[in-house]
């Protein structure tokens, strides 16, 4: 579990986070919704250190991560896997390289036990064999794979997901979205998914926060967002005729 307390976040003179208080579910899949520039992604950089909040704490279970220096976060991150939005993976390295590079900083494993896990998590994403390919000759959605195997290749306990089908087709995104939901479910884990893909938000989207001005609006469950009543949320997730006659059908 993941809670955070009053955040907020300002960038010079500009607030972008006012006050923010949210509990994120272990074992669920936690969306993090809103419009460009609703502050959805500075929020995930707040979480995981990527950012320091101008005000308020981010706690890992009971541990205050805020108020720790480098090195005493260095054991909660060791437990956090996270996938970025273009994947993030080096060029320069094969899939199997990328795989293991968590492995090789935060370890004392040996290579063959290293190579292990790297077989392991691309067994998991279905990516057997394709260890010695380059990310310049994988597809978007086989990118998005790797990423996830190099996330979860240090067993974590909290997995942060950065616009996961960002580029994708509709259904390499439905793919993408079933994976995620898969291992959060098996392996137990906290997972937070910054999204603006509605097909996620109605999909997976156990537990979803929508932010609105930096600012959190609503929270709730993808089941119930069709009977919500929250105008700037219905003007959103509903903002597409396609979506508008699927609430009406709900």
């Amino acid at each position: 579990m993941i809670e955070v307390k009053d955040i907020y976040k300002t960038f010079g003179e500009n607030e972008v986070l006012k006050g923010i208080s949210a509990t994120f579910e272990q074992g669920k899949n936690n969306l993090i919704i809103g419009g460009s520039g609703s502050g959805k992604t500075t929020l995930l950089k707040c979480i995981v250190g990527l950012h320091e909040p101008t005000k308020g704490k981010v706690f890992f279970a009971d541990e205050n991560f805020t108020d720790m220096d480098f090195e005493q976060r260095v054991p909660i991150r060791t437990h956090i896997g996270m996938l970025f939005q273009n994947s993030a993976l080096f060029d320069s390295m094969t899939v199997e390289e990328n795989i293991m590079f968590p492995l090789n900083l935060f370890t004392q494993q040996t290579h063959a036990e290293k190579l292990d896990r790297a077989n392991f998590c691309l067994e998991r994403v279905n990516l057997e064999g394709k260890n010695k390919l380059y990310p310049a000759e994988l597809s978007g959605g086989m990118k998005k794979r790797v990423g996830i195997a190099r996330a979860i290749s240090m067993q974590p306990k909290y997995l942060f997901v950065d616009e996961p089908n960002s580029g994708l087709d509709p259904k390499t995104s439905i793919l993408i979205d079933e994976l995620i939901n898969e291992i959060t479910t098996e392996y137990n884990m906290t997972t937070v998914i910054v999204t603006h893909d509605m097909n996620s938000v109605m999909g997976i989207g156990d537990h979803i926060i929508f932010l609105h001005e930096g600012k959190k609006w609503w929270e709730g469950g993808n089941k119930e967002i069709a009977k919500t009543d929250n105008q700037e949320l219905n003007d959103f997730v509903f903002a597409s005729k396609f979506m508008r006659a699927a609430k009406a059908k709900l």
